[in-house]
């Protein structure tokens, strides 16, 4: 799907691989889900809605179809002032988990997606990172003002592929709405 990007470490263990099955199976009802309610988020992606609107639309499957639980206080990571508050975090097992966030207007421009890399880079117990980002976001006239899939779903795999440059996250998702 022209959606959809993933992106995984170059050397997966033995665990990580059966690991990763859990999490590409998870992924792959994210994006039926998707595919299945564009006209919905159509809707309700216009320009000047709330962020709320779409996040909320996201939660029904998340939260009420799939068992992620939504505003979670991660364990913090040692040596840092942070506590990541993910818009949703799932837990595969004990000290591993996904975290899912949704963004909309600041995508790019206030660098949402490198912040929601950030938090799931520095969270002891997350491993995995669900991006869902717009296909566009619209100015007031409805053309289109920026395209944060493409962007996103580009500087994210630089992150990946390339043992070097890795960090310490096995697997991103970029989903675009």
């Amino acid at each position: 799907m022209d959606g959809y990007a993933r992106h995984v470490k170059a050397n997966l263990s033995p665990e990580q691989a059966v690991e990763m099955q859990a999490v590409d199976g998870l992924a792959k009802k994210l994006l039926a889900h998707i595919v299945d309610t564009t006209a919905e988020i159509a809707a309700l992606h216009v320009h000047g809605a709330k962020s709320k609107a779409i996040q909320d639309h996201f939660a029904i499957l998340l939260r009420e179809e799939l068992g992620f639980g939504e505003e979670v206080v991660l364990t913090p990571q040692s040596g840092l002032v942070t506590q990541a508050r993910p818009d949703f975090f799932f837990e595969l097992m004990d000290g591993r988990g996904i975290i899912a966030e949704v963004e909309r207007g600041g995508t790019i421009t206030n660098n949402h997606d490198l912040k929601d890399l950030w938090k799931a880079h520095v969270a002891p117990d997350a491993h995995h990172l669900f991006l869902i980002v717009p296909h566009n976001n619209w100015k007031g006239d409805g053309s289109p003002r920026e395209r944060p899939f493409q962007t996103v779903a580009r500087r994210l795999g630089a992150f990946f592929g390339d043992p070097r440059r890795e960090i310490d996250v096995l697997s991103v998702h970029v989903f675009a709405y």
